[in-house]
């Protein structure tokens, strides 16, 4: 008996679709999945689960629109207010670095004086 329902289960396991997908977006999302123990085909069984239980899309669809740069307005306002506030650090004299490891050495080097 849980032989046939092994087989049951597996055969309505293995309908097979092919599906498009960005192949950049793809190499993004495998490591993601991945991590967390994932296959595509797992989130794809998920997302259609998730469709039948709750009668719609199980994530928010809006229309909003990318700036010339790609971002979201928020995202990109975000940007430029950082921007903008290392600007003014820079011209109220703080220290600038040409480096990751130029930086480090300034941070070790006060850890040291202190």
């Amino acid at each position: 008996m849980i032989l046939t329902e092994v087989i049951v289960m597996a055969e309505t396991r293995s309908s097979g679709m092919h599906i498009r997908v960005n192949p950049e977006t793809k190499a993004k999302a495998e490591p993601i999945l991945a991590a967390i123990g994932l296959s595509f085909s797992d989130v794809f069984n998920l997302t259609l689960n998730q469709i039948c239980l709750k009668r719609k899309i199980p994530f928010e669809l809006s229309a909003i629109q990318l700036t010339e740069n790609g971002y979201t307005p928020d995202f990109e306002a975000e940007i430029l207010a950082a921007s903008n506030e290392a600007h003014t650090a820079v011209a109220n004299g703080a220290k600038t670095y040409k480096s990751a490891e130029e930086l480090r050495a300034a941070l070790d080097a006060e850890d040291d004086d202190e």
